[in-house]
C-alpha cells in the first residue's frame, strides 16, 4: 500500500481532516482499546498532524506531532500513534515512526523526541531507535513506558 504524507498544523486542518483524525482516534484508542479518556486533551492546537493516506485518499496513518515542552519539558513528542484498521499488517507502522522523527527535525531541529509507548510495543520502538528510560507506569489502565530517541552522530 502506497502512502501520502501531509504535516499540518492544526490551523491548516480543514473540518474534514480533523473530523476524520478524531473518528479514528476514537475507533481505535476508546473504542477498540476499551479506553474511555479525553482525546480532546488541548494538545492538538500546538501540534503538527502528520497524516497518512492511501491512494484512495483515505486516512490509513496517523502521528500528533508536539514541539518541545508541549507534552515533556525538555523533549519534543510523537503522540496518536495509530494506523486504520483497513491498513493493518501491511508495514505501515514503520515508515509512519520514521516519516514523523523527520518531520519533527525538519520543524524543530535535532532535539531529543519522548514517546508514551505501550510497553508491549518496547522492543519494536527500540528497533527505530527508542531508549526506554524510567519505569512502566500505567497509563489509562495499560502499561506505558517512556523512551527517548536522540538522533545520532551518524544521522
Amino acid at each position: 500500500m502506497e502512502i501520502t504524507y501531509t504535516c499540518l498544523p492544526f490551523s491548516a486542518l480543514t473540518l474534514e481532516q480533523l473530523y476524520t483524525i478524531m473518528a479514528l482516534r476514537q475507533a481505535v484508542f476508546v473504542v477498540e482499546q476499551h479506553c474511555p479518556y479525553l482525546d480532546a486533551d488541548g494538545n492538538d492546537a500546538v501540534a503538527h498532524h502528520l497524516l497518512g493516506t492511501d491512494a484512495q485518499g483515505r486516512l490509513a496513518t496517523y502521528t500528533r506531532l508536539l514541539p518541545v515542552g508541549a507534552s515533556y519539558p525538555q523533549y519534543a513528542s510523537i503522540g496518536r500513534v495509530v494506523t486504520a484498521a483497513f491498513a493493518r499488517g501491511q508495514g505501515l507502522g514503520r515508515p509512519l515512526m520514521q516519516q514523523s522523527v523527520r518531520a519533527l527535525e525538519a520543524l524543530y531541529g535535532p532535539v531529543p523526541i519522548k514517546i508514551g509507548a505501550q510497553a508491549h510495543l518496547r522492543g519494536y520502538y527500540g528497533s527505530l531507535g527508542f531508549q526506554p528510560v524510567g519505569e512502566i507506569y500505567l497509563e489509562d489502565g495499560i502499561p506505558h513506558v517512556g523512551m527517548v530517541y536522540t538522533k545520532s552522530e551518524k544521522g
